[in-house]
């Protein structure tokens, strides 16, 4: 069963070559994100800072791993306050709140565990001030210095990013952003679904397709993608493929109260700067994984008897060949084995690979056209949830042929390779099945991938078993 539209696809030539190992198929690779080399130089100076005030403690009060616990402390509050993420403008001055509370916090719970280990050593009032001024003068004399130097790297080297939104917004801010080269930032193309009417007016490259984008960011080296409308998830997951930061840009209220969250010095020249973040690959995957062996396990054997019975069928009715393989494509673009109960025998494998949909086939015996309507194909899957290969929810698995193709023409689809592909999906409980719209379905795999959750996904399989109830196969 294929689970994809018959769409017409346009043809389109790769940008870049695939470089990826013979069992993946080509699909945006994905670039680490490298920490900025003042990420680093920020943690050594709170920890030459709380190196520095410790000098100030008597020689019973400075053991090793009350600095280290200090220390770590200190870093682990920062790192929470967000004061080791890059803003699109850093002050010490806006910074100074949240880093003194901080090292308060540190200081005082690193005074109680002395005072608690040895009451004898225990600092006094005015040791514990005067250090805690050290350490806060050290931390601001050296994030001064980082920032200033910082700034100037970026307008000595800006980074490449791209604009995405309406092209008459784009353009505003990209004049806006080369006035002001203090920010570090060079719009290198606009991404929009429509061109202007004159594309001659446009001052950057518009981008509007998922080829021309890919050729974008892999010959500028893009860092950074600035939304000047409305966010697009699918946008953000495909371009965190290639290590890029988004950003929601926009002037006070334009965006409701996802802009008045962002720090008051973190803007673009006065445009109300936020960054967005793609949901964690990682996010729930022992809960998820759990879920799928108890269920896959359970049903496989509960079911045991009526797989039995389906294979009997249709080996009387089709002859040997009770299983067909087929190569799909599942997470990250990892090539995998799909199980299915054969309901066709396909005249070659170029028909197995490349043909679209064979539900309404003339070759397809009773028994085949029974399984498909009943979707009972499709139980040897759960042999593939039990190995790993699929989960029980996430988008449907495709070919590669078709993964290829549909990556070309579809910003979205790609990104659906985020999460493990799934036997059903929130595009399938919402009849998204068969010779149904490709671009429907990637909104919906992505709008599951964005807001999963373990009840999420309880839901759909409970979605999908009552609509076996009145199947019409696919």
């Amino acid at each position: 069963m294929t689970t994809e539209s018959t769409s017409p696809v346009t043809a389109a030539t790769t940008v870049v070559p695939s470089q990826g190992s013979p069992d993946r198929v080509a699909l945006p690779p994905r670039r680490p994100v490298p920490a900025p080399p003042f990420v680093s130089s920020l943690v050594a100076a709170d920890c030459a800072a709380v190196l520095l005030a410790a000098l100030l403690l008597g020689p019973e009060q400075r053991s090793a791993a009350l600095l280290m616990q200090l220390t770590a402390g200190l870093a682990a509050l920062n790192a929470y306050a967000g004061l080791y993420r890059p803003g699109a403008v850093a002050s010490v001055l806006d910074e100074l709140p949240t880093l003194a509370g901080r090292a308060a916090i540190a200081w005082c719970a690193a005074a109680a565990l002395l005072a608690a280990q040895s009451p004898r050593a225990a600092a006094g009032p005015g040791v514990l001030a005067a250090a805690y001024a050290v350490h806060l003068a050290c931390v601001c004399a050296c994030r001064a210095l980082l920032h200033h130097r910082r700034r100037a790297a970026a307008r000595a080297h800006p980074r490449s990013a791209l604009l995405i939104g309406p092209v008459a917004e784009a353009q505003r801010l990209a004049g806006t952003l080369a006035g002001h080269p203090e920010y570090g930032i060079r719009p290198v193309g606009i991404v929009t679904t429509h061109r202007p009417p004159d594309p001659a007016e446009a001052t950057l490259p518009v981008l509007t397709t998922p080829e021309e984008i890919h050729r974008a960011v892999i010959q500028n080296s893009v860092r950074d993608a600035l939304f000047t409308g409305a966010r697009q998830p699918d946008l953000v997951a495909l371009l965190s493929h290639y290590g890029c930061a988004g950003w929601l840009v926009g002037e006070d209220g334009e965006h409701g109260g996802d802009v008045r969250r962002a720090p008051m010095s973190q803007h673009l020249w006065g445009h109300t700067c936020l960054r967005l973040d793609p949901p964690p690959a990682q996010r729930g995957r022992p809960a998820k994984r759990i879920l799928d062996v108890t269920v896959a396990g359970l049903m496989l054997t509960a079911l045991a008897p009526l797989l039995l019975l389906c294979a009997a069928a249709i080996r009387v009715s089709d002859g040997p060949g009770v299983v067909f393989r087929q190569e799909r494509v599942g997470q990250d673009g990892r090539l995998f084995t799909l199980l299915k109960f054969r309901t066709l025998r396909p005249a070659n494998d170029e028909e197995a690979a490349t043909r679209w949909s064979v539900a309404h086939d003339e070759r397809m015996s009773v028994v085949g056209a029974f399984l498909r309507r009943t979707s009972l194909d499709e139980l040897p899957q759960l042999w593939n949830v039990l190995r790993g290969d699929m989960s029980l929810v996430g988008p449907r698995p495709e070919r590669p042929y078709f993964v290829d193709r549909f990556s070309r023409v579809h910003a979205g689809y790609a990104a659906r390779h985020r999460m493990p592909v799934g036997l059903t999906g929130l595009a399938q409980v919402h009849g998204l099945r068969g010779d149904t719209s490709i671009e429907d379905r990637c909104r919906f795999d992505n709008h599951y991938i964005d807001h999963w959750s373990l009840w999420q996904d309880v839901c759909i399989l409970l979605r999908t078993a009552a609509s076996l109830i009145r199947p019409a196969g696919s």
